[in-house]
């Protein structure tokens, strides 16, 4: 398996593709890493900048075609799934469903509530909804928020709105926030970069899946 990590997880949270590649290590997932891994184009197609997005397509399908590809970012997973040709393509939060399911990840649960936020990418756009939280529901309580699943709000982070519209996309987070807040929980649980960035608060601890997992589900590091 190759694990595409894409731009947010390779460069900004790093933390996420670390605790990716533990949790395929303990798991004995033979994967690998593209020492020069280059970027999937999903920003390119969201803005509209569709030539360049098309170059990008085509290098790195040359690269990629042939792998079963993991990826942590939601964004890379939406554009390798459907804007490439012929990948196969699998979400780490289903890939974590099928090892703890195959109980080659064993998870302990601990009596904790936690929230969990659906990113547009992943829920909406790849109906990607029961996985991550079959993960969750492993090691904790899952307490939903008034929007999830299809209803779920965007962040504000996805889409070149953060970039052209910072005070939108402000705006955007604190409105779900506010969400996860009501629910009484303290950790924000998501599955993607983008939106794990967009969510961070003094009020509330923000975790990828991934993150969560490693911190709280109290595997046995050693099978």
């Amino acid at each position: 398996m190759l694990y595409f990590r894409g731009c947010t997880a390779r460069e900004k949270q790093t933390a996420i593709g670390e605790a990716t590649e533990r949790l395929l290590e303990i798991a004995g997932v033979d994967f690998h890493i593209l020492e020069d891994e280059k970027c999937c184009g999903s920003v390119l197609l969201r803005t509209g900048f569709i030539d360049d997005a098309k170059n990008q397509i085509e290098k790195n399908t040359g690269i990629l075609k042939g792998e079963k590809i993991i990826t942590s970012c939601a964004g890379c997973y939406k554009t390798l799934k459907d804007d490439y040709e012929g990948l196969d393509v699998i979400h780490i939060s289903q890939l974590l469903d099928e090892l703890i399911s195959d109980g080659k990840l064993k998870v302990s649960k601990k009596d904790l509530d936690v929230t969990y936020h659906d990113s547009c990418h992943l829920g909406r756009h790849c109906n990607v909804f029961d996985e991550p939280r079959n993960v969750i529901r492993s090691a904790a309580n899952l307490v939903e928020m008034e929007n999830s699943h299809e209803n779920s709000l965007c962040c504000g982070a996805g889409g070149g709105v953060k970039s052209a519209y910072p005070e939108i996309a402000d705006q955007m987070a604190s409105t779900r926030i506010s969400q996860a807040k009501e629910t009484g929980c303290g950790i924000l649980i998501t599955s993607c970069p983008f939106c794990k960035l967009n969510l961070e608060n003094d009020d509330l601890k923000v975790l990828d899946l991934t993150e969560f997992l490693m911190e709280y589900g109290e595997m046995d590091e050693s099978q």
